[in-house]
């Protein structure tokens, strides 16, 4: 053979064995999250574009649902990372062992309210979202119902059989109203006002966004969520008003940490790492008026006035210590209102 056609033989062996080659295959790490279904493909193109080699299956629910599937699944953990839950199911979390404590690049920009104190820390912060009744000025303006100012105007007869909430149990949402009141009105007086309002409640959802879904739709002349939905409401064109109640707002954040026994602790560093990225607070910011970053957010449309004003000063550790005890109480009071489970 001449030497022509052994660099041609040669260089036609190293294409085939090239072509047969094994291509390494993405890592895919499982994400549990109760971040806004419609955000989730945006925040896992951004992370990708960074790390081609690292896929999201996203496990997305109601923050009860997703906090009760990690506590059932604690002795055989089947996420590897969380983001986007409230804060105080990962305080939770944290007192149970199951997350591992890691520092992402970046943590030492956000704001100190954003970070587990431990250090280095077990979660780190994202973004807050606040209570917020959303009104549907139509369906109010044609049930007579004044437009109510406070969480106490809830609590009057004009107003019974035309309120919707979250079922604490399901939604991070109804867990913050529920633990906010406990708070604002003391131990006594936060579950005297429960047994008011419950009288005008028209049911109870298991998602802290479907309560303002129902008032845009005109299906509930008022729902009890969180001023995020009510804006995006708005900004579809629901004759929504969003109302911050005089007393004060329950707030929580929303937080992530990674899964203790993950079997890609690499990968999932550099989610966390992206997670506290000014690029993903800005993402945050286009939903939330509060970030991380300090300096980061900017106004959001149809968010109403005096949002930082009324946030309570929020007992973190009250919620996720007697986060069994509030809702074993309000499930006995209350439940009987729920919707059914899908």
């Amino acid at each position: 053979m001449n030497s022509t056609l052994r660099r041609a033989a040669a260089l036609f062996a190293a294409a085939a064995l090239f072509a047969v080659a094994p291509v390494r295959a993405a890592t895919e790490l499982t994400v549990y999250t109760a971040i806004e279904a419609e955000d989730l493909k945006t925040y896992a193109a951004a992370f990708e574009k960074h790390h081609p080699d690292i896929t999201i299956k996203w496990v997305r629910d109601s923050t009860g649902i997703v906090t009760a599937k990690l506590l059932a699944e604690k002795d055989n953990p089947q996420a590897d990372v969380i983001w986007g839950l409230a804060a105080t199911s990962l305080l939770l979390f944290k007192r149970e062992g199951m997350l591992d404590a890691y520092s992402p690049k970046g943590a030492n920009k956000l704001d100190s309210k954003f970070l587990d104190s431990s250090n280095p820390p077990y979660w780190v912060g994202m973004d807050a979202w606040v209570a917020a009744v959303c009104v549907n000025t139509v369906e109010a303006k044609k049930n007579n119902l004044p437009t109510p100012s406070s969480w106490e105007d809830l609590t009057k007869a004009v107003y019974q059989g035309h309120v919707a909430m979250p079922n604490p149990a399901s939604s991070g949402t109804g867990f913050l109203d529920v633990s906010s009141w406990l708070q604002i009105f003391g131990e006594e007086g936060g579950w005297a006002f429960m047994d008011r309002l419950h009288k005008n409640i028209s049911h109870y959802t298991h998602s802290g966004s479907k309560p303002c879904k129902q008032a845009a739709a005109g299906e509930v002349p008022i729902g009890v969520s969180f001023a995020f939905r009510g804006a995006k409401s708005k900004a579809a064109g629901a004759p929504i008003e969003i109302i911050l109640p005089s007393e004060g707002i329950g707030w929580d954040m929303e937080a992530s940490s990674i899964v203790s026994g993950t079997d890609y602790p690499e990968e999932a560093r550099k989610l966390m790492d992206f997670i506290v990225s000014e690029e993903a607070n800005r993402l945050y910011n286009k939903g939330y008026a509060v970030v991380a970053i300090p300096g980061i957010a900017k106004p959001v449309k149809h968010f109403p006035d005096g949002i930082a004003e009324k946030m309570i000063q929020n007992d973190f550790a009250f919620a996720a210590n007697n986060r069994a005890r509030i809702l074993k109480e309000w499930q006995r009071r209350y439940d009987k209102k729920s919707e059914p489970k899908n």
